[in-house]
């Protein structure tokens, strides 16, 4: 039985700095949104909605097959040494990129007269973007805010950290292949529109 100070929750210094980076980085990313919706510019939705896209998808290739090695070659004090500085750096910034991603995507299709709801590439990246949504949302954001509490404790459980940690390098892994997915239908749409 944990005793109330076992789960009093006391942050290390450095997580102020990740948290303050990972703030930074999403009012760039929304302030980058809300510059091309309100100047009414194609190319520069095109152009937030691409770059964050990519973003997006390179960290998650990057953590689903890079990190994730590099976390399963480690002993489990450095994993969670690793979870302690990745958590806070990726628990505001990558929700953000996603809503951003999603958000542009549809004023993009919208503006573009694309967003016909029977075109069945509309249907496609709605479905993928879905799957996304809820991985992302119900289990990534989940598990992120799970070991960044469990990670401030005075006696961390760190097998329940490393658990997390892992299902969410595994998930992110399976994100970058509906993001991959979702880049063949975007590149039939640049190319030859909904139909």
């Amino acid at each position: 039985m944990e005793t109330e100070e076992e789960n009093k929750v006391s942050f290390p210094p450095y997580v102020k700095r990740y948290r303050t980076i990972s703030l930074s980085l999403s009012i760039v990313v929304i302030a980058g949104f809300l510059v091309a919706y309100f100047l009414n510019n194609l190319m520069v939705l095109d152009y937030v909605h691409v770059i964050t896209g990519g973003t997006w998808t390179g960290i998650d290739l990057f953590m689903g097959t890079i990190m994730s090695r590099i976390m399963l070659s480690l002993d489990v004090n450095s994993r969670v040494e690793v979870a302690k500085r990745l958590t806070p750096l990726l628990m505001i910034f990558m929700p953000t990129l996603s809503a951003v991603v999603i958000t542009a995507g549809y004023y993009l299709a919208n503006r573009l007269g694309w967003f016909i709801i029977t075109s069945p590439w509309i249907i496609a990246a709605g479905v993928i973007v879905i799957i996304l949504t809820v991985q992302g949302f119900g289990i990534l954001m989940r598990n992120e805010i799970r070991v960044f509490l469990e990670l401030n404790k005075q006696k961390p459980n760190v097998e329940k950290i490393v658990r997390l940690t892992n299902i969410n390098l595994k998930t992110a892994g399976s994100q970058a292949i509906f993001q991959l997915a979702i880049i063949f239908v975007m590149a039939h749409l640049a190319i030859f529109g909904p139909f």
